[in-house]
């Protein structure tokens, strides 16, 4: 008997939450990740654990934080208009280092935009869409398989690295119904977060020796600290210290870019003798690849590198693309965002053009399949 089940993107995303550990789940209802909240509702209290619909998306990102700092590995989901509502949170997150992962399946924009279209034009938004500077991590998938995956990932490199998590995905892969075969209990290592011993001494953000992140208690279990979005000594109180505050900007940067081997995953297709690479990720991918299988037939040397890890990005991978190929193509779904990130790191060693559009129509295998012509004749 096989083990395949139909499943919708958005249900694999909270399959793969409940794997990793996910016990809380608190968000606001929005098209087109309202699933993500529908099926924590009726999962999550037969688990032992706890959904809470908000009022609003702030306070929804807000909740997951709080029952993070209390221990319970948490998530929140939205899309668009509510991603933008959560950025503060997201800033507060990332400097009190707290373990999150936000879902942003996204949809056309700005504003209320096109709410049950697809879109992947919250790229930039995912890296810089907090004030100041701070690292993030962000994930794409490509398929609803990849979706529980990738989910597991993003729990996992959250706890490891104390550090909000955004899963991108989109309406395409959201609503999409694959047949797949999900991971059994214990095949996938769960990562978690070191708690100090009880009875040590305890220094809210000292890092131990050997140790990438300081631990974590669950607040009120036998711990008593301070924790500010204020720049914060490794007490936990606020300090305003220019020494201080550059340290500990330092160690929030240095913690995601020093183990950049271990975050970053991508996907390389036909890249071996290739002219021509398609850079791409996400549901996008998925037409790039089948353009190229039939370009390959028709005797063009074409391949595609897909970004898994969308931040932080994979600027060794991209420097050695741009050492192998005579030209580079970004496709995604918008008027040209990770096109510009591409563009910093290949500083003009090979052209760089730009594929998308930002209405509701997704990009086609004949589009993909055009370009290349366009470049290669």
């Amino acid at each position: 008997m096989s083990n395949r089940i139909l499943m919708q993107g958005n249900r694999a995303c909270v399959e793969g939450a409940l794997y990793a550990g996910m016990r809380f789940y608190s968000g606001y209802p929005i098209t087109p990740s309202t699933e993500i909240a529908e099926i924590s509702a009726q999962r999550l209290p037969l688990l032992g654990g706890r959904f809470i619909q908000m009022e609003d998306e702030i306070s929804g990102i807000a909740a997951a934080i709080g029952a993070s700092v209390a221990g319970v590995k948490s998530m929140t989901a939205t899309s668009g208009p509510g991603f933008s509502l959560k950025q503060e949170n997201i800033g507060y997150a990332a400097m009190t280092e707290v373990p999150l992962v936000i879902v942003n399946v996204m949809r056309v924009g700005p504003s209320t935009g096109l709410p049950t279209a697809s879109s992947q034009a919250d790229i930039m938004q995912a890296r810089y869409g907090s004030h100041g500077d701070y690292p993030i991590i962000a994930l794409s998938p490509n398929s609803v398989r990849e979706t529980f995956f990738l989910t597991v990932r993003a729990f996992n490199l959250a706890e490891k690295y104390r550090t909000p998590v955004i899963l991108l995905t989109d309406e395409t892969i959201g609503h999409s119904r694959e047949a797949i075969v999900l991971a059994k209990p214990g095949e996938i290592e769960i990562y978690d977060r070191i708690q100090p011993a009880y009875g040590e001494e305890y220094v809210p953000y000292r890092i131990e020796p050997g140790e990438i992140v300081p631990r974590m208690p669950a607040y009120g279990r036998g711990f008593r600290y301070n924790m500010s979005g204020l720049f914060h000594s490794e007490t936990g109180f606020p300090s305003n210290s220019a020494a201080n505050a550059q340290e500990s900007s330092d160690r929030l940067f240095s913690k995601i870019y020093d183990h950049v081997e271990d975050i970053v995953t991508y996907e390389e297709y036909e890249l071996e003798d290739a002219d021509l690479a398609f850079v791409t990720f996400g549901s996008t991918s998925r037409s790039v690849m089948a353009a190229i299988k039939k370009l390959r037939k028709e005797g063009y040397k074409v391949g595609m590198f897909r970004a898994v890890t969308i931040w932080p990005s994979p600027v060794k991978q991209i420097k050695a693309l741009a050492d192998r190929v005579k030209h580079i193509v970004v496709a995604e779904m918008n008027r040209g965002q990770y096109v510009c990130e591409i563009e910093r790191i290949v500083q003009g060693k090979v052209p760089v053009s730009h594929l998308g559009r930002g209405n509701s129509a997704i990009l086609l295998p004949e589009e993909v399949s055009e370009r290349a012509k366009e470049i290669l004749k």
